[in-house]
């Protein structure tokens, strides 16, 4: 399961206030009526001001995931580190029944490759940017797709105390069917994420950092000695 729940919202990005345990995903609130002068899609949403000034981006999050009854079947911990355009490491670490932690999953865009570094198998793979998923909100985050042309993206209206954005891939390829951006004052603070097996993650982003300086080893990767690879890298 750990595989899976990094796949919904890293394949993120994602990208993503006080650590707590998440709510139980709820029914996605409902689309907020659009305006009779423009169509939906061409009305700028909280999503497309945060991008518009998103240099840099980085946090820490709690991650659950939750099957279709809305059960909790995983959780995990990380970090997310963004720089636009192009780059982004978002670092995971599934917690067990225990509370005890995996090595985890490093994914990380170069700006020219997606290395997805799973630990517990000492396997990295890599593809090239265009190659790879380009629908996925860590993308959408780090500027590195053009988000109207992958994404359709509509208020969707207030619900926990949080204004909602929905955004919906325009193709069949992403890992996910909805994802949902919660901001409060223009800030991002929660995700949530349907797969195409109704299954939800939500992710709750702690000790946000907006537009603070990043390296460039931050969102740089370097295969580890004795790693196994799969996929060969655009040099």
């Amino acid at each position: 399961m750990r595989k899976c729940i990094l796949s919904l919202a890293a394949a993120l990005a994602l990208a993503v206030p006080a650590v707590v345990v998440a709510d139980p995903p709820a029914a996605a609130p409902a689309p907020a009526p659009s305006a009779q002068s423009q169509p939906a899609q061409s009305q700028p949403t909280q999503l497309d001001a945060y991008l518009d000034h998103l240099k840099t981006l980085r946090a820490s999050f709690l991650q659950t995931l939750a099957d279709s009854q809305g059960k909790e079947i995983d959780r995990a911990t990380g970090t997310i580190i963004v720089q636009r355009p192009g780059r982004f490491s978002w670092d995971i670490h599934p917690q067990s029944a225990s509370g005890a932690g995996t090595a985890g999953q490093l994914m990380v865009c170069d700006g020219r490759n997606l290395w997805f570094f799973d630990r517990d198998l000492d396997q990295v793979t890599v593809k090239p940017v265009d190659a790879a998923l380009s629908a996925t909100p860590a993308l959408l985050l780090s500027g590195a797709v053009d988000v109207r042309r992958n994404f359709t993206i509509t208020p969707a209206g207030e619900r926990l105390g949080l204004q909602w954005v929905l955004v919906e891939p325009h193709g069949a390829e992403a890992d996910f069917r909805e994802a949902l951006f919660g901001f409060d004052k223009g800030e991002l603070k929660r995700m949530i994420l349907e797969d195409k097996l109704d299954q939800t993650a939500t992710v709750i982003f702690d000790k946000v950092e907006r537009n603070t300086p990043v390296s460039a080893a931050e969102v740089s990767f370097t295969v580890p000695k004795g790693a196994d690879v799969i996929g060969t890298p655009r040099k």
